[in-house]
């Protein structure tokens, strides 16, 4: 799995004119589920999203978690996270998961990370063509990848 971490002032995705998910202070978080993915790969990625401390705490250092400053989360499959640029200019998705796969496991991390934070996690629908908006805090942007634990 790979998660793009976003630390946002506020965040939403609009769907057909409606706005489906929204959040104020908090993380929107890009999510894309390649085919050896498993629950264990989406319980690693809650623990770290969950912990990470990229808030400012009283002294302008990042120091606190999402947890601390009582942030929120906006989760948006996104497949193109496993693009293959490899061989010329069109990208391969080849490596992303298929429906079977994916869906499943990214209800999952969104209900797993519901729990964690004690709050519902805002989303957006899988497979549907979403418009995001974000006005990102920082900027801070991070990466995760199950398969590379850096």
């Amino acid at each position: 799995m790979r998660i793009v971490i976003q630390r946002v002032r506020e965040a939403s995705v609009t769907i057909e004119g409606a706005v489906h998910g929204a959040i104020d202070l908090g993380y929107l978080i890009l999510i894309g589920v390649c085919e050896e993915d498993t629950t264990e790969d989406a319980d690693w990625l809650v623990r770290k999203v969950a912990a990470l401390r990229v808030f400012d705490d009283e002294n302008g250092v990042m120091n606190r978690s999402i947890m601390e400053v009582g942030g929120n989360c906006l989760v948006v499959s996104q497949f193109t996270l496993f693009a293959s640029y490899k061989k010329g200019n069109r990208p391969s998705w080849l490596r992303a998961a298929k429906h079977e796969i994916s869906i499943p496991l990214y209800e999952y991390f969104c209900k797993e990370l519901s729990k964690a934070l004690g709050k519902e996690v805002q989303t957006g629908e899988f497979g549907a063509d979403m418009k995001v908006s974000l006005v990102n805090d920082g900027p801070v942007t991070i990466c995760m990848d199950t398969k590379r634990k850096e």
